[in-house]
This record gives structure tokens, C-alpha cells and sequence, in this order.
């Protein structure tokens, strides 16, 4: 499936400019998007959007043909939860948003079914979908999370196995609505998964959008969240831990495109071993239509070892000067040793202490889950981080 058409100015990621020059793209909502994959030039590792990626590593999911058939998929039950799929002219499909590049394009090409994750009712509830078993085959798949207007519920989409999946994950927020969707990436060590995420949130809707990637070789989440309507409210966090040779990326967008909307984006992330790699790049839009807008967002990354390479990128637009606030943050360092001195002083083992500071540095995101099972897992698979297990 690759292009032989030449590039298209749009697609170099250049726009018109008022005297007909063509100039760069000033703006993260003037960037170009298609659903077809034929609409993007091959990647090549040069582009603004691949090139802190391993590109080579998954060439295969950008260009090639994907399997888009039905995944195989583990569901726990939860009433007001329903699982179930839907054809790709769903009126659904394409509503929350659009790709940006060219993997997330491919997959939209490639899948067959949506797999539709629906949730009613106002109570609280907590369901599971784990896709698991999908080997070394390149995949396709979409999936269409939906809240009605004025539920609530809490979905974990979680990923075991082997695995070369790339995907689009579409999530629909009605108006009142309260969200939680949990992205968590176990897999196996050679597995590759590149994810697009696409939120739409109507108005007072509220979502809280949580990645956490341990496992795989190469794993690339990117969340983009449209605040469309008045009163809508995104807490975007996220967690990753990398180990030797393993590359976790993040490219999480927010879009403040009605008045009074609000967004906390928190992502925290430790790396140990040579090779280890980190990328977070955060953008944040503030449109002109966005008045009284209260927007922050920060990354903190914690240095295990030598040989490790953290890249983090907070960006901040601003095209309304009546906002209640906006602002970013961004850290990158080792081990504080004040509080290693202050641990190993009251008798803690130096080993123990690392992993006590580094078990507190972390556990600030898992407690915002809201599932104290998940919480309970997810502190369970840092230990064995740390342990090298």
C-alpha cells in the first residue's frame, strides 16, 4: 500500500499563505488529516510527527496491508457496559476525529468491524476489554467508546500478548456525562502498538483519560482531545515505565474550542537500562472562541540508570487573551538524594529506598484511577519494574 503520487504542500506540512506562498504550518488544528493512507507521503523518519521514532521498527504498519479483521478479545461484564460491533459507515465512525499521520491513516483504511464499547446509566461501573493473542501479524483496528449523555463509568483497554497492532480509539462524551478510559499497554517485550486516540466532549462532559504502557518494544499512544462544547473537562495522565531497548512515546493534544473548558495534562515516567527511551510532547491549544479557559499541563521523568534518553516537549497556544489561566512544565532528572540520605538513615536498604522513591513517584498517577483492583495491579507491575521482572 504505498503512494507513488507526489507529495501534496499539505502533506509536507506547509499551508497557503495570503500572498499564495506556501509557509509551515503555524498551528497544531492547521495540520493536515485524512482517514485515507494514500493522502500521506511514505514516513521517513524526517517528519515533525515521526521523527523522535524508531520509524524502521514498524515500517510495516505504516505502509503495508493490515489484517483488519475481528481481534481476539477478553470482556468482563458490568451492567450498563455494552460490548459489541459496528460497520465502518457507522454515523459514529469519524466523529471524534480525524488522523494526522500516516499509521494512524493506515489502520483506518485497513479495519473492518469497529468494536463499539457503550456506556449508560448514571451509577458507577467498571468494565475490561483486553485484546490479547494477536501475534506477529500487522493489525488493524478501530474502536468507538460512547458515553451517553449524563453516565457514568470507568473502561480499561488494556493489550497482552504478542503483538503489531496499529489502531484509533474514538471516544464520544455526551453532555453531563463523567468518563473515565484507562489505555494499558502489557505486552510482550517484541510487541509494537502505535494508537491514536481521538475524544470529542459535549458540553459540562467530563473525561479522565489515563495511559499506562510498561510492556512492549515500541509503544506509541497518542491522545487528542476536542473540548467542543461549553464546560467541558479533561484530566489527561499518564504513565510509563521504560527498560532497556524499549521505546514509549506520548504525543497528547488538547483542543480548548469552547468557553469555560478546562484540562489538567499530568504525565510521569521513570527509565532504566541502556537504550531506554522515553518521548512525551505536549500540545495544548487555546482557540479564540475559548474564553475563560483554565489549562496546565507538566511531564516529569525520573533517571534510573546511565544510557537512558528522556525527550520531553510541552507547547502552549494561546488565541484569546480572556483566559483564567494556561500554563507548562517539564522535568527530566535523577534520584533525589536528599531523600535517599533521609530513607537510609532510619535503616531502609539503599535498594529499598530507590524503590520506595521511585514507588511514590509513580503511585501519584495510579491512585487517580479510581478502581482500587486496577490500582492494586498497576502498583503490583511497578515492583516488578524495579525488580527487573
Amino acid at each position: 500500500m504505498t503512494s507513488t503520487a507526489m507529495p501534496t504542500a499539505e502533506q509536507h506540512g506547509l499551508v497557503a499563505h495570503s500572498d499564495g506562498a506556501f509557509v509551515p504550518v503555524q498551528t497544531r488544528s492547521e495540520r493536515f488529516r485524512s482517514v485515507d493512507v494514500e493522502d500521506f507521503a511514505p514516513v521517513n523518519g524526517r517528519e515533525r510527527e515521526w521523527k523522535l521514532s524508531p520509524v524502521a521498527a514498524f515500517a510495516d504498519l505504516t505502509g503495508g496491508e493490515l489484517d483488519g479483521s475481528r481481534p481476539t478479545i477478553e470482556t468482563t461484564d458490568a451492567p450498563g457496559i455494552a460490548v459489541s460491533y459496528i460497520p465502518r459507515d457507522d454515523a459514529r465512525i469519524g466523529t471524534a476525529g480525524t488522523p494526522e499521520e500516516r499509521a494512524s491513516a493506515n489502520a483506518w483504511s485497513n479495519f473492518g468491524e469497529a468494536l463499539l464499547i457503550s456506556v449508560s446509566g448514571e451509577d458507577e461501573k467498571v468494565a475490561a476489554v483486553t485484546r490479547t493473542g494477536l501475534g506477529n501479524v500487522p493489525r488493524a483496528a478501530h474502536t468507538v467508546i460512547e458515553a451517553a449523555p449524563n453516565s457514568r463509568g470507568l473502561v480499561v483497554l488494556a493489550g497482552t500478548g504478542e503483538a503489531r497492532l496499529s489502531e484509533n480509539v474514538e471516544i464520544l462524551v455526551g453532555d453531563g456525562a463523567s468518563l473515565t478510559v484507562v489505555s494499558l499497554q502489557e505486552w510482550d517485550d517484541e510487541a509494537v502498538h502505535l494508537s491514536s486516540h481521538f475524544a470529542r466532549l459535549g458540553r459540562d462532559a467530563f473525561l479522565k483519560h489515563i495511559v499506562v504502557s510498561l510492556g512492549g518494544k515500541v509503544v506509541r499512544v497518542n491522545p487528542s482531545t476536542h473540548l467542543a462544547e461549553q464546560g467541558a473537562d479533561i484530566e489527561a495522565l499518564g504513565l510509563y515505565f521504560a527498560d532497556a531497548g524499549q521505546h514509549l512515546e506520548q504525543q497528547v493534544y488538547v483542543h480548548h474550542d469552547a468557553p469555560h473548558t478546562k484540562s489538567r495534562v499530568t504525565y510521569k515516567g521513570a527509565l532504566q537500562g541502556a537504550g531506554a527511551r522515553s518521548v512525551w510532547i505536549g500540545d495544548v491549544l487555546i482557540g479564540n472562541a475559548a474564553t475563560g479557559t483554565d489549562s496546565y499541563e507538566q511531564n516529569r521523568n525520573l533517571v534510573l540508570t546511565d544510557g537512558t534518553r528522556a525527550d520531553s516537549v510541552p507547547n502552549l497556544e494561546i488565541e484569546t487573551g480572556d483566559i483564567e489561566g494556561a500554563g507548562h512544565a517539564s522535568a527530566t532528572g535523577r534520584f533525589d538524594d536528599e531523600q535517599l540520605f533521609y530513607l537510609m538513615a532510619r535503616g531502609i536498604r539503599e535498594d529499598e529506598a530507590r524503590r520506595l522513591v521511585v514507588r511514590g513517584f509513580l503511585t501519584d498517577i495510579v491512585q487517580k484511577i479510581g478502581s482500587a483492583d486496577l490500582e492494586a495491579r498497576l502498583t503490583a507491575a511497578i515492583e516488578a519494574e524495579l525488580e527487573g521482572r
